[in-house]
């Protein structure tokens, strides 16, 4: 009659065990949430656990982003051009070496920019007139007087240019930092930032 007994309560404990575990155990899956797509393109389910990360994984690229790379292979491609001017027209040795440090920046960036672009499946350019509106881009009347220019005259144009010119680049590195979707840009745009930014706080301090 004990032996009975006892096995009764094994079994009764055993029972309520289950009942506990099962008590305490989480859902299986959290209710799905609908994120409404961009501009014509339909809407999508997360789960609760995507949802709580605040921003989809996705970081395709949108026309923000690929305006920002087109247009800033152009603005840098004007920034080496002027200076390549510097060795033969500027008085200044610090100048120099400022305009040597813009090249040796920019260059690589206009590389990372296309290469961005072919990997995406962009041409480096459009058909459309997006190039019309870049800030800080010199005239070709500047330019000219710029080549012309000799001494401490080129220096004073070319420094007044090139921050004019620097903070175009912020300007747009900052537009598409709230407008553009892809991670890579938003890096892009955040180095140009930060470069350029003290950049032209050197030049301003050798005006």
């Amino acid at each position: 009659m004990a032996a009975v007994v006892a096995l009764t309560a094994v079994a009764v404990l055993a029972l309520a065990g289950c009942d506990d575990s099962d008590a305490k155990s989480p859902a299986r899956s959290g209710p799905s949430v609908i994120v409404p797509g961009k501009p014509g393109e339909s809407n999508r389910m997360l789960s609760a656990e995507e949802a709580a990360r605040g921003r989809a994984e996705d970081d395709s690229p949108n026309l923000a982003d690929v305006s920002f790379a087109r247009m800033m292979i152009t603005h840098h491609t004007q920034a080496l051009e002027m200076t390549e001017l510097a060795p033969d027209r500027a008085e200044s040795a610090k100048l120099e070496k400022l305009a040597e440090r813009i090249a040796a920046a920019q260059g690589p960036e206009i590389a990372a920019m296309k290469g961005w672009l072919r990997t995406h499946g962009k041409a480096e350019r459009s058909d459309g007139h997006e190039h019309a509106t870049m800030p800080g881009m010199a005239t070709e009347a500047q330019l000219e007087k710029l080549r012309a220019a000799r001494g401490k005259a080129f220096d004073q144009l070319f420094l007044t240019l090139m921050i004019t010119h620097h903070d175009g680049a912020i300007t747009m590195a900052t537009d598409v930092k709230g407008q553009g979707n892809n991670i890579r840009i938003e890096e892009m745009a955040d180095e140009v930032i930060a470069q350029q930014t003290s950049e032209i706080t050197r030049m301003r301090d050798m005006l």
